[in-house]
């Protein structure tokens, strides 16, 4: 199949995967815009949100609509990285054998992952870098396509290990959830009081998704636009001479060239999820604030005041 055929099938399958995903969560479309969007362009997720939103639901039913394994990983403070890579034991014939953790799946659920100590933490950072782990010395390949999707609870801050700068980065998007609306509160009660279980139908295969992800990285991108994303990036570091007085005003630290991939990665996917061959600045100012919105280190004068990280990432427009 063409790469023009191959883009055409995903703009169908796209559709018919939301489809899929509304029979059971309501709402929520911008979040499940940017977690698909990170599936395609390959990258990892974390979920900013307070409890009760349907985080877990809504990665149970994407990972069941696209037809891929998935776990869950409770985070807690007592949790060792052997817990979520897995073991070498003895066998009965006094071999070495190793038992997989959870983390060996396609789409891993890390709930709740600022609970955890830093050394479990790492852990995970190799397998989302990598796509591998090494465990007593043998390194063991994860299967394809590879998903981290963490949460993180915004109100408690007792007993957490907050994420280092350097482990956010790793992250593609990070993705704030917001309480329903009052319409879609009333359908969300409606649909989960009742006896029905909607079924959810896998749509893809692993291999269609990795063909997708190949896809997408080939499609070309203009030197200006690729220049915008750069740009931008640039504007959030208080000591470059592009950056403005807000960003000098509010901001401790900018975002690094890892976000300048990150945008021109998620600007291709965005646009060849709407069936386009090429991306446009308006793709890439269209997926800034979920890749922005964590690598940038606000200082004591932005909290002081009340500034959020959406203001800022507007004045860079």
């Amino acid at each position: 199949m063409s790469d023009v055929a191959t883009i055409q099938q995903l703009v169908e399958k796209q559709k018919a995967l939301k489809q899929e995903i509304a029979k059971v969560i309501v709402g929520q479309d911008e979040v499940i815009n940017q977690i698909v969007l990170s599936i395609f362009a390959g990258g990892h997720a974390l979920l900013i949100g307070v409890p009760g939103l349907a985080k877990t639901l809504m990665v149970n039913t994407i990972s069941k609509a696209l037809g891929l394994d998935f776990k869950r990983i409770q985070f807690t403070p007592d949790l060792m990285p052997s817990d979520i890579l897995g073991s070498e034991i003895l066998d009965e014939n006094r071999q070495f054998k190793f038992i997989k953790g959870p983390v060996f799946s396609n789409i891993i659920l890390a709930d709740e992952i600022n609970r955890t100590p830093p050394k479990t933490q790492a852990a995970l950072l190799e397998a989302m870098q990598e796509r591998a782990v090494t465990v007593a010395g043998h390194n063991y390949k994860l299967d394809l396509p590879y998903f981290v999707l963490a949460t993180q609870n915004p109100i408690e801050q007792e007993g957490t290990y907050p994420l280092p700068e350097a482990q956010l980065d790793r992250f593609m998007f990070a993705i704030k959830l917001e309480y329903p609306t009052f319409e879609e509160e009333v359908n969300v009660v409606k649909a989960t009081t009742t006896d029905f279980k909607p079924e959810v139908n896998p749509l893809f295969t692993a291999k269609e998704i990795i063909d997708f992800q190949n896809v997408i990285r080939k499609i070309p991108v203009p030197d200006n636009v690729i220049e915008y994303a750069v740009t931008l990036v640039s504007k959030t570091r208080p000591d470059n001479p592009l950056t403005n007085d807000f960003v000098k005003t509010y901001i401790d630290w900018g975002a690094g060239p890892r976000a300048s991939q990150n945008l021109i990665l998620a600007a291709k996917t965005q646009a060849a999820l709407k069936g386009k061959f090429s991306p446009d600045i308006e793709d890439v100012q269209a997926v800034a604030t979920g890749i922005l919105r964590h690598r940038i280190v606000k200082n004591y004068k932005a909290d002081a005041e009340g500034i959020s990280d959406e203001e800022i990432i507007k004045k860079l427009f």
